[in-house]
């Protein structure tokens, strides 16, 4: 119900945002063509940019320059999607083909690295500076997120705060970047645009502990993933996390041989130490810590129905089911 409120709260410019999307996505290769729009048309809540236009809307901008930049946060999530999915080796997202799986691994690197290019073409043709380094940095920093789990891939010793490191660099840094530029767009004080930001910031971080549980008791086909890819790409994610420091100690070494090893052999036994020592629930509040602490930061904008949207999307980032 959430969703279908928002979409039409955003209908008109999220209809605007998708024409500049296929608009942007136009190349004379017809390879990355056919890549690039199979990535954007398979579905996806869109969330990133839709934080965009909420967060122009709850400050009272009513023009168009937001499309744009909406857009442009859709092109780096694309991006980080195609290159994930290649590192992650996933046949499944959105209960679909990856791209890789059909296209082949490097066809999608290197259309990944064509959407990332014509996202920073967008970015110039915006002319401010502002802009451009709220984006840049967050590219640089997802990146940095991206080589810290890679680092920390089959990492049976990762702690609660080098996974949220993770979580705030990979995830929640667009996200964040994403309600600073609907602040921006709009012409907002300074303390607007850091209560924006610090909301995209704890709604990104909810919204993937969220993820990090629905891997572990999600359904396959509501998700768009196979339950338990996360330890077959050895993630030592929360509800792992809290395994290893709150069950037994057959328990933790059964979890630590899961990640140390990667792949689904253990996946049964893992399944009944996350039930039984409640890691699913530890993760989900520890999510709901971070979708309060985003409704929080909106105490700083007048009451609208943006706003309003907004506070029910952090709601809605840790009940959903998919």
């Amino acid at each position: 119900m959430f969703l279908e409120n928002l979409r039409q709260l955003l209908a008109a410019d999220m209809q605007a945002v998708d024409r500049v999307i296929r608009d942007r996505l136009h190349s004379e290769v017809m390879l990355i063509r056919q890549v690039a729009e199979y990535i954007i048309g398979s579905g996806g809540k869109r969330l990133r940019p839709a934080l965009v236009l909420l967060t122009a809307g709850a400050l009272g901008y009513r023009g168009t320059a937001h499309h744009t930049l909406a857009a442009v946060v859709e092109f780096i999530h694309t991006a980080t999607l195609l290159h994930d999915d290649v590192v992650d080796e996933s046949a499944l997202r959105r209960g679909r083909p990856t791209a890789n799986t059909l296209f082949g691994n490097a066809a999608s690197v290197l259309v990944g690295d064509f959407v990332y290019s014509r996202a920073f073409q967008m970015m110039v043709n915006v002319e401010d500076m502002r802009v451009l380094r709220v984006l840049a940095d967050a590219t640089n920093v997802i990146a940095e997120g991206e080589v810290l789990q890679l680092m920390n891939c089959r990492n049976a010793d990762l702690d609660e705060a080098s996974y949220l490191q993770v979580v705030r660099y990979k995830t929640a840094k667009l996200f964040e970047a994403a309600g600073r530029l609907g602040a921006m767009v709009a012409g907002a004080s300074a303390e607007a645009e850091e209560a924006m930001a610090k909301y995209g910031g704890h709604l990104g971080t909810a919204f993937q502990l969220i993820d990090d549980v629905l891997d572990y008791s999600g359904d396959a086909g509501t998700i768009g993933k196979n339950v338990g890819d996360d330890l077959a790409e050895g993630k030592a994610t929360l509800p792992l996390i809290c395994v290893m420091r709150q069950g037994t100690g057959e328990e933790a070494a059964l979890v630590r041989r899961a990640v140390t090893s990667g792949g689904l052999d253990d996946l049964g036994g893992v399944l009944a130490a996350i039930r039984r020592t409640g890691a699913l629930d530890y993760a989900r509040r520890q999510a709901e810590v971070e979708a309060e602490a985003a409704g929080a930061a909106l105490q700083a904008i007048p009451p609208t129905q943006y706003r309003d949207s907004l506070i029910q999307l952090a709601s809605f980032a840790v009940t959903r089911s998919h």
